[in-house]
């Protein structure tokens, strides 16, 4: 299994128009250990998706021949490329076109200008975010530890929580992109539209829980992914999955996991290795 914090041999496709920031992306992530192959437009980018398969796609929405968008929308009409994650790279996205990328299925979005830093970190998140919903379903079903003091906490929620009507399926597609960030309540409002304070009476209504317990669920599947499948320091993960102190990680592991992260990752490792 590949390590999705560790960039070396993942594939990455970049569908960039401009030459000078394709071959600045190309060179920035083959320097970072990347695999990269660059598309000057959408078609081009849909054929070498399509061949190479790669393990994530940064794609512009201004392209010539097929915008993003329509990348988008035809690589998850194809059982083949549907699952590959898309990040968008582009310039401010207005609020409109963040609802239509979201609703096709985009992974995430970062803006330009942005450094080589951003877009690996961007990339890897969304990455170990991927590699989690693969394996998630059988690590959870031999390790109990995992389902602990914190309900359900299994991949399947993304089955349960994006069968809400929009604009919840669009807030909870914003957390999922982004919840590797430090986002708050505000932010997802932003993104959906709607007053903070309409949101969490909506959310409350509709799922019984607040908008930043969804956001501290996300971050704490994908630390207990970190934790089984890679070497990283509690205070990297804290930092990988959106926390910018790892104080507050601790206090939210400890209160979803009933122990610390620590003592999770040995005990499951334990569990784990005997089977």
């Amino acid at each position: 299994m590949r390590d999705p914090g560790n960039s070396t041999n993942h594939k990455i496709l970049v569908i960039e128009e401009n030459s000078a920031v394709r071959t600045l992306f190309l060179d920035g992530l083959r320097v970072e250990g990347f695999d990269v192959m660059g598309a000057e437009n959408g078609y081009i980018g849909l054929q070498y998706a399509q061949e190479y398969s790669p393990d994530l796609i940064t794609c512009g929405i201004v392209l010539p021949v097929l915008d993003g968008f329509t990348v988008l929308q035809t690589l998850r009409q194809n059982p083949y490329t549907a699952m590959i994650p898309l990040i968008f790279v582009t310039i401010k996205m207005a609020r409109s076109d963040l609802h239509k990328a979201m609703a096709l299925g985009a992974n995430g979005y970062l803006t330009k200008p942005c450094t080589i830093k951003d877009l690996k970190t961007t990339i890897l998140a969304q990455l170990a975010n991927q590699t989690f919903d693969q394996n998630a379903d059988s690590q959870l079903h031999h390790s109990p530890d995992i389902s602990v003091n914190n309900e359900k906490f299994s991949a399947h929620f993304d089955a349960s929580i994006y069968s809400y009507s929009s604009p919840l399926s669009e807030a909870f597609s914003f957390i999922q992109a982004n919840f590797h960030r430090p986002i708050s309540l505000c932010d997802v409002a932003q993104a959906v539209d709607y007053s903070p304070a309409y949101l969490t009476h909506l959310m409350g209504q509709q799922t019984g829980k607040t908008v930043q317990q969804w956001i501290i669920q996300h971050r704490m599947i994908a630390a207990s992914y970190l934790l089984l499948n890679t070497n990283h320091s509690i205070e990297q993960i804290a930092e990988k999955v959106g926390y910018l102190n790892a104080v507050h990680f601790f206090r939210h592991f400890r209160r979803q996991f009933g122990t610390t992260p620590q003592t999770w990752r040995k005990k499951s490792l334990v569990s784990l290795s005997s089977l």
